[in-house]
């Protein structure tokens, strides 16, 4: 990785690559990807240098010296420990989509009213993260529930490794709590599914035939001032072999709103082809983690009790609070180190397990 590395940095030096936008962006991705890597592996030979430091000035006749050498020696190869975990997380393969941008589609489930406010509360929640994140965010298309809520909302999130951050958010999640408009102070269990997309770019996007599309403009609705609902510039493209039907009214210009439709399609198709390859791979090993399955329940937010428990590494912290202001740090920490756990004991059982 620190060969490919320096490739790279002669390659961003060639006119000819600096010449091709492309090509040039495509390898400064993975130079930028590598980078940290580069860092981690030029922290633990210094490391180890230390440690070797340290045993050599073990064997000197001033008992000071010794003394000096042994505290170092503790803390070199704690450090040369921590570096090496670091290392291996690197060798886990990485996926080719968590560096890009994602969609982020939000799904009332069952629970009436509580299930729509209930996805207007994870909406605020991950738009609220996203500002920690220093990410941009874009509603492309809201249902509103009767109540307050959304029935379904799609949001696009751009930014730093938005969708490697936000991938193991896919499922089914939960909450219990009391209803503004339960009089007899019940608690009732409503339901949400959260599905993150990665947008891609036009390389790696499922081709589209346009002779399989049908593409509706209409005024758009909800807020906007003046414009809204005087001129057709909200599109709607439903995808005949599939069934498939987006659309996007956030923008004023029906250009704009084609380009997102098309590619929160693009996006969706790709998804479908992935699962049914996935499908076809049902006998192999899925990792325990971010398997995306929408009907599995992987979080429940218990508002009673202040908790939130994610039951896939069967984590349970009691900021409820927090986590629906957007402090999503630890859960998602939580769940990326069992992802790299898992995918370590894969490569070390090696093919056929």
């Amino acid at each position: 990785m620190a060969d490919r590395h320096e490739e790279i940095a002669a390659q961003l030096a060639d006119p000819e690559v600096v010449g091709d936008p492309s090509q040039f962006a495509e390898l400064s991705r993975e130079y930028a990807r590598l980078e940290p890597i580069v860092q981690d592996l030029k922290a633990y030979r210094q490391a180890t240098d230390e440690v070797a430091n340290a045993e050599a000035m073990l064997g000197d006749s001033d008992p000071e010296i010794r003394a000096m050498a042994e505290d170092e020696l503790a803390a070199a190869k704690e450090r040369v420990l921590a570096l090496e975990t670091r290392l291996q997380g690197h060798l886990v393969p990485e996926d080719p989509n968590d560096g890009r941008n994602a969609f982020l589609e939000i799904r009332a489930g069952a629970g009436g009213d509580e299930a729509a406010l209930f996805a207007g509360d994870l909406l605020r929640m991950y738009l609220r993260h996203a500002e920690r994140e220093g990410w941009q965010a874009e509603i492309l298309s809201a249902r509103e529930g009767e109540h307050g809520g959304y029935r379904e909302v799609i949001a696009r999130l751009s930014g730093r490794n938005v969708y490697g951050r936000l991938k193991f958010e896919s499922g089914a999640h939960r909450v219990q709590r009391v209803p503004a408009t339960e009089s007899q102070g019940r608690i009732h269990t409503s339901t949400c599914t959260v599905a993150v997309l990665p947008e891609l770019d036009e390389v790696s996007a499922i081709e589209i035939d346009p002779s399989e599309l049908r593409v509706d403009t209409f005024r758009a609705s909800g807020a906007g001032g003046q414009h809204v609902n005087t001129t057709e510039s909200a599109v709607r493209i439903t995808h005949h072999p599939s069934g498939l039907v987006v659309e996007s009214q956030d923008e004023r210009s029906q250009h704009k709103n084609r380009a997102k439709a098309m590619a929160l399609l693009q996006a969706r198709l790709t998804e479908q082809e992935q699962a049914r390859q996935q499908s076809e791979r049902s006998e192999q090993r899925r990792l325990a983690v971010g398997s995306g399955d929408r009907s599995e329940r992987i979080r429940t937010y218990n508002f009673p009790q202040g908790r939130v428990t994610d039951h896939r590494i069967g984590l349970t912290i009691y900021r409820l609070e927090q986590v629906m202001e957007g402090n999503l740090d630890e859960i998602l920490a939580a769940l990326a180190q069992e992802h790299q756990a898992e995918a370590l004991a894969e490569i070390a059982e090696g093919p056929g397990t």
